[in-house]
Formats: structure tokens, C-alpha cells, sequence
């Protein structure tokens, strides 16, 4: 079975195109939590339904599949439940870590033939046998005068796929999209900002256990990466240094507040691990040779739970010499009469991979 496309060149021109339509709700089922997201394409944009998180204990989603699967069921059916969704079709994505990604170069051809070609070049440069892999490709741009194509390969193992879209069919709603967390964070910068054509651009999502980098140029990805630290980095150091249970310095690290009382400087606490993570991050662009300036990055946005870590947009923005910020993926989105925008100013940053896959529709590219 091939996945529909991974990839998304928005076209924001087209919105006027679009037509009310419901029965889609995106699922981005992390490490710690399962977050959703709701909205609907309109004339002028899209519109805001519904939002919400859910935790998952440690163990739910392990080595990048599906380890628990009664458990993520019954938080997707709680999810879906508490906030009265009545969509059924789940656009929902795969780690980008799980996933193979590859570019060819190919002459340039018609699509007829272009599968062909593709498949034949993917058996060579994909470590998988292709029957065991889910695969989807894409043209990113013609060079060489329009002779040639620079193609995007992406193959994920069909295990990985089936173990997300099990959970989510067992919870009885119907796995539509499956896409790469990659590529949802871009289709979020896209929607949610101006993509200027020589301009280059850092996604940092900082998960529970992994940070992924996404370098975009001129809105296309030229660079994946991951790294394993994320939030539960910041807050093992803290219940180290404190002496305090996991749970406390979780709650700590979230809130300010240790004991109830706002007595311990966190920035001061969590500093060692910021400098340690933005150090890890620049060293992985130096070694893809994407730092600042003309040829390189010329600014960065942060999600995920860990982008509000007290002080670390900071210490990036000097380590790299960028302005760094939080991204905000819902800014052109008209929201519904009963979003608490209070909660969703709150979480933004953690639904930014469900932002972007709130607006991917079946034929995509």
C-alpha cells in the first residue's frame, strides 16, 4: 500500500480555492503525550476547532513504534472524547528519526515514468528491501537549465507505520495521512510565516526524549536531523541537583514552582543543560555547514515542550549568532468561539507538529 504523500508545497495563493471541510483531526502521538489539533480550511485560511493534550506514561512509545497500545488507545479515545471531536479520519505522522530520507537527481521526465525510476533507484540507495518499507517520493526543484530533477525519497518500515495506524484504528477512528513529523513542522513555518526564497531557516522541536532540526531554504527541507536529549534531559538534571523525585522536578520545570513555593532560580539550574543542548545543535550545523550568513541560517524558531526551558532561546540565539524565538503555530489561524485561547497561547509550542498536520488533505503534495 502507498502512503499518501509526505510531502506538502503549500500554496498560499490557493486558499481562496478551498471550501469549508470537516472530518479530518490531527494526531501527534509523542513519547509523552498524545497531542490533537482540529481545523478546518475556509476561504481566507483556516479555522481553529478544537486542540488538547493527553499524557502517556514512559512506556507507551518506545524505540520510535507503538510499545503499549491499550494504553495510546484509550488516551486517543479520552482525547477524542473530552473535547466532543466528531471527525473520524486521522492525520497522524511517524518520527522523523524512524524514517529513511534521500535525494536523487534524475533527468528530467514525465510521471509516467518517473515511479519507475524512482523505485529502481530507491532499491539502490534505500537500506531496505522495498517490500518491507512504505514509500513515497516527491520533485523538489528542476536544475541544469530544467534538464534534470532533484527528487525526495522517503521510506518508512511498514511495522513502524502499521503500529500507529493500529492504535488509532483500534480507537475507532480511520488512519487517512500518514505523514513525517519533519515535514509537519515545515507545513506549520509555512502556514504560519512568510518563506522568502533565499532565506534559510531552523525548526527546532524540542520533544520529551529527542530534539529534531529541520534546516529549510527558500521553504524546502535541506537538511533532517535528530538528537537524543529533550525535556526529560532538563528534568533529570534538575532532580539530580535538588534531590527532589522526577515528578517534582517535572512539575518544577513546567511551573517555576518547587514545593508550591517559587524559591530556586530554575534558569540558573537548568543552564548547564541548555548551554550542553545548544552546543549539540551547533555542532550538528557546523558539521552540515548550515550556520549564519548568506549561504547559512538566517533565523530559528523553537517548538515543543521543552522551547519554553527558561533562558535556552537565549544561549542558542548567542551560540549561533541568530535571532532565535518561539514559533507560533496557530498566528493565521481564526479560532473557534470556545477555544480557550489562554490554554492554546499556553500550548502552542507543544502542537506545532498537530498544527501542521491539522491542514495536510488527502492528495497533498
Amino acid at each position: 500500500m502507498k502512503i499518501p504523500p509526505f510531502w506538502k508545497q503549500l500554496n498560499l495563493g490557493g486558499l481562496s480555492l478551498f471550501r469549508p471541510e470537516g472530518g479530518f483531526v490531527a494526531l501527534d502521538i509523542g513519547s509523552s503525550s498524545v497531542k490533537m489539533v482540529e481545523a478546518v480550511g475556509e476561504k481566507n485560511g483556516y479555522r481553529l476547532l478544537n486542540l488538547g493534550i493527553l499524557p502517556l506514561p514512559p512506556t507507551a512509545v518506545q524505540n520510535n513504534m507503538i510499545a503499549d497500545k491499550d494504553v495510546v488507545v484509550k488516551t486517543i479515545q479520552n482525547l477524542i472524547h473530552a473535547n466532543g471531536v466528531k471527525a473520524t479520519r486521522v492525520v497522524s505522522a511517524v518520527p522523523g528519526r524512524a524514517v529513511i530520507i534521500k535525494k536523487i537527481q534524475l533527468p528530467a521526465q514525465e510521471e509516467a515514468e518517473l515511479e519507475a525510476n524512482v523505485e529502481f533507484e530507491a532499491s539502490n540507495v534505500i537500506p531496505e528491501t522495498l517490500e518491507n518499507v512504505n514509500m513515497d517520493y516527491q520533485v523538489l526543484n528542476y536544475v541544469e537549465d530544467g534538464s534534470k530533477m532533484d527528487v525526495l525519497l522517503v521510506a518508512v518500515k511498514k511495522e513502524i507505520i502499521n503500529s500507529y495506524t493500529q492504535v488509532i484504528q483500534e480507537a475507532g477512528l480511520t488512519a487517512a495521512i500518514m505523514d513525517v513529523d519533519y515535514f509537519a513542522l515545515e507545513n506549520m513555518y509555512e502556514t504560519s510565516y512568510e518563506v522568502k526564497p533565499d532565506e534559510g531557516v531552523g525548526l527546532i522541536h524540542i520533544g520529551a526524549r529527542y530534539t529534531s532540526i529541520n534546516v529549510l531554504k527558500g521553504g524546502i527541507s535541506s537538511f533532517t536531523g535528530d538528537l537524543p536529549v529533550g525535556g526529560e534531559a532538563f528534568t533529570e538534571s534538575l532532580s539530580e541537583a535538588l534531590k527532589i523525585s522526577y515528578d517534582q522536578a517535572e512539575t518544577f520545570k513546567v511551573t517555576g514552582l518547587l514545593e508550591g513555593k517559587k524559591d530556586a532560580d530554575l534558569a540558573a539550574l537548568v543552564r548547564p543543560t541548555c548551554e550542553s543542548l545548544a552546543e549539540e545543535i551547533g555542532r550538528t550545523l557546523s558539521l552540515y555547514g548550515a550556520m549564519a550568513g548568506d549561504e547559512g541560517i538566517n533565523s530559528m524558531y523553537l517548538s515543543g515542550g521543552g522551547a519554553k526551558i527558561p533562558g535556552f532561546a537565549p544561549i542558542l540565539s548567542r551560540r549561533l549568532g541568530v535571532p532565535v524565538e518561539l514559533a507560533e503555530p496557530f498566528r493565521n489561524f481564526g479560532l473557534s468561539r470556545h477555544i480557550d485561547k489562554d490554554y492554546m497561547a499556553h500550548a502552542a509550542s507543544v502542537l506545532a507538529v498537530g498544527a501542521g498536520l491539522a491542514i495536510r488533505r488527502l492528495g497533498d503534495k
